[in-house]
């Protein structure tokens, strides 16, 4: 169990009235525990949970399938196990609850995750308790990084980073998508990623397509790619994405190419504690006016374990609440992406790094590229 996490959920807990928190998303059962239970991303039902309360008590809930598992990694915490296709999870997580003394208690959970049909069975057993939705609580925590998260998220920035270059030093003209695709996603795991998400290989005219994966469309000169892809462990991930031309670059493509490498560094001067979040997104938009770009609705977001957290730096900078702003904190993690998909000129121009806020500004994770010029495939 996270020491450090737990002991930020009980102060958020001692400052907004609540007895428990059962985090029961898999993003939140990985913050508080350091590790990713493996089939509850992949099947909804199999509830994975972990009961804290504000006095200190914590434990875990989970389902028979997951048990070894559970308890290799956490052999000391008291868990509760329900049999999959015999139990009732909600009665099994009501008794639970009972036992922890929280049967009056008033809980926070997870409503965005939990779904309506379990949380009625969950009200109906424990009657007497009040649960309210803490779902933007446990993401406004995940919002500042501790030291492990932050080393994670940097090895993870490099290793997409490396496998992006590397693929694209790979392949030539005449080569597919497809052979990006194999490239890249053989570097990603001997990089050591455990695994990947939004596999992006975009070249020629597809490369206009903001999230589409490798066709057998085949390289010709001055064709410009998009690549992005982000790398995963421990249910963390960073995402990366490079431009490359090949052979050479078409017409407009270093001009505008540059302009985005210059909103890239006004953004990274802009990043530090206290920034306005929409002042910043509103910076990068007037600079692509300069060339007549068209804008976005955000130039940057969180990242941690999901692929965008709150804060963006977008005209909404709080998912849900258009009228209010954010701003930046130490401990931040952000992937900022200066990009344009319709440059007009037949392609698209992207470059997304993570970028980490430090106490005086910020600091590239994603620094194994430079991307100062376009790459070139020859």
């Amino acid at each position: 169990m996270r020491a450090e996490i737990i002991a930020r959920q009980m102060e958020a807990m001692k400052a907004n009235g609540l007895d428990a928190i059962v985090s029961c998303s898999p993003e939140s059962f990985t913050y508080a525990t350091g590790f990713v239970v493996p089939t509850q991303p992949l099947i909804r039902h199999r509830h994975a949970m972990v009961i804290a309360t504000a006095s200190g008590k914590i434990e875990i809930f989970g389902v028979d399938m997951e048990a070894s598992t559970i308890k290799k990694r956490e052999p000391d915490v008291a868990t509760r196990i329900w049999a999959e296709f015999s139990d009732d999870p909600m009665d099994i997580l009501a008794d639970q609850l009972s036992s922890c003394g929280l049967a009056q208690a008033r809980i926070g959970i997870e409503m965005d995750y939990l779904p309506a049909g379990d949380f009625a069975r969950l009200s109906k057993a424990l009657p007497h308790a009040r649960f309210e939705a803490c779902e933007a609580l446990l993401a406004r925590l995940r919002q500042i990084k501790t030291r492990e998260e932050i080393a994670l998220l940097r090895k993870l920035s490099r290793i997409a980073d490396q496998a992006i270059t590397d693929a694209l030093a790979a392949v030539k003209a005449g080569d597919s998508e497809m052979d990006i695709a194999a490239e890249l996603t053989r570097r990603v795991y001997e990089l050591g990623a455990e695994h990947f998400k939004l596999l992006i290989v975009a070249t020629g005219e597809r490369s206009q397509l903001p999230n589409v994966g490798p066709s057998t469309r085949r390289l010709k000169p001055r064709d410009v790619c998009r690549v992005e892809i982000f790398s995963v462990i421990g249910g963390y991930q960073a995402g990366v994405c490079r431009t490359a031309v090949v052979s050479e670059p078409p017409p407009m493509a270093e001009r505008i190419w540059q302009h985005l490498i210059d909103c890239k560094y006004q953004i990274m001067d802009m990043v530090k504690p206290g920034a306005s979040c929409r002042a910043i997104y509103q910076a990068f938009i007037d600079k692509l006016s300069q060339m007549n770009l068209p804008p976005i609705s955000f130039v940057g977001h969180g990242i941690g374990l999901h692929l965008h957290e709150n804060p963006y730096l977008g005209k909404t900078p709080i998912l849900g609440h258009p009228g209010e702003d954010a701003f930046v904190e130490e401990g931040m993690v952000f992937g900022f992406e200066p990009l344009c998909y319709q440059t007009g000129c037949g392609f698209g121009m992207q470059n997304k790094d993570m970028l980490l806020v430090t106490s005086s500004g910020s600091q590239l994770l994603s620094d194994y590229a430079n991307t100062d010029k376009l790459i070139v495939v020859n």
